[in-house]
């Protein structure tokens, strides 16, 4: 969404230092808005401590730089700065693109404002207000919700089918016995067996159902397993697991083989989607101050299972950790419920990415106890 014409120019009558002006110069430098100033050639003339942290690079090295040679900008941002020359009307524009040096992509929300300054002529300003950040906070406490109702709905669905589906059972064992024809009693043990199977259907779709086994536990000897798992189930299909770890992780206090299950979840999918001929990665990192719903951690361990097959649709991905949904038609749709399930009693999330050249699962999980 675009708006343009809205507000007033900003004029400054830049005199020598007082007060006033190191006071306005500390109120800047402290904001959490990103503050950038560039002249007509988009030369960089002013980076507050926001941008700094924002783009990755010091002021002192960035000013003097062209816009470009900091950022990687969208056609409309420059558009935008050349308008804003030809008309001196502010301009803003929602959810930008802008890729870092360091190839991270970032979303911004960006306003540009023109700065009359006589002495030095035209300047703009430009805010940029990182958008990302927030869009995944809404994500992962819709995720959180989403799970925390499906586990609620389907407790309430299991308790009503478990006890006429127990009632049936016994019935048809009660039947059994009366029976004296053998002919008869192949069809209670069809309402036996039926039986049995909707409840482990039912099970399953409850997922584990014991508390959480903790301990130390480290998160790259589970890779290795699923790895390894995942691989022999391969057989001689060129599917390729490449490994990406960070070393310095440590520990964390977790349910090793409810995390294998939940593991192996997410990379059988991701095998079974490029049909065993194609190049999974399993990646590790640590982020640090990272909000997860409601709750704040220090460290958490970021674990990405990346994969270059076909993606999941834009549509599929908005549910696709509830519960019988699924994108294949053999699978059941219980795998990447379960797993968002089991991350989620450890205080964490999954999160999915997907284009139709690369899918991304990140499990976030927290560090501490």
């Amino acid at each position: 969404m675009l708006c343009s014409g809205a507000g007033t120019t900003i004029a400054l009558t830049l005199g020598a230092m007082d007060s006033s002006s190191s006071y306005s110069e500390l109120v800047v430098d402290h904001t959490t808005i990103a503050l950038l100033v560039v002249d007509e050639r988009q030369r960089l003339h002013f980076l507050n401590s926001a941008a700094e942290m924002l783009l990755g690079v010091s002021a002192k090295k960035a000013v003097g730089l062209l816009l470009t040679e900091i950022v990687d900008i969208r056609c409309e941002m420059a558009e935008g700065l050349q308008r804003i020359m030809e008309t001196n009307h502010p301009y803003t524009e929602r959810e930008v693109e802008l890729r870092l040096p360091g190839g991270e992509k970032i979303i911004v929300d960006c306003t540009l404002s023109p700065l009359l300054w006589q002495q030095q002529g035209q300047r703009t300003v430009v805010e940029l207000q990182r958008m990302d950040q927030q869009l995944r906070l809404m994500n992962e406490e819709h995720l959180l919700n989403q799970t925390q109702a499906s586990a609620d709905l389907l407790r309430g669905l299991a308790h009503e089918i478990k006890n006429p589906l127990g009632g049936l059972r016994g019935a048809a064992q009660l039947l059994e016995s009366e029976l004296n024809d053998r002919s008869l009693r192949e069809y209670t043990e069809v309402i036996i067996g039926e039986a049995d199977r909707l409840q482990l259907l039912l099970d399953r779709m409850l997922g584990p159902n014991r508390p959480p086994q903790l301990r130390e536990t480290n998160i790259h000897e589970l890779l290795e397993r699923v790895r390894t798992l995942v691989m022999v189930e391969a057989g001689d299909a060129p599917l390729q697991i490449q490994r990406d770890y960070d070393p310095s992780i440590p520990d964390l206090v977790a349910d090793g083989n409810l995390l294998i299950q939940a593991l192996l979840n997410i990379v059988r999918n991701a095998a079974q989607s490029l049909k065993n001929s194609g190049e999974i990665r399993l990646r590790t990192r640590i982020r640090r101050q990272v909000t997860i719903g409601h709750n704040h951690h220090r460290l958490v361990c970021s674990l990405e299972i990346e994969d270059n097959g076909p993606g999941i649709s834009e549509e599929l991905q908005k549910s696709i950790f509830l519960p019988m949904v699924t994108g294949r038609a053999e699978g059941t749709g219980l795998g990447l419920s379960i797993a968002q399930s089991i991350i989620h009693r450890h205080g964490g999330v999954i999160e999915c990415q997907s284009n139709p050249e690369k899918t991304i699962f990140t499990l976030l999980i927290p560090l501490e106890e």
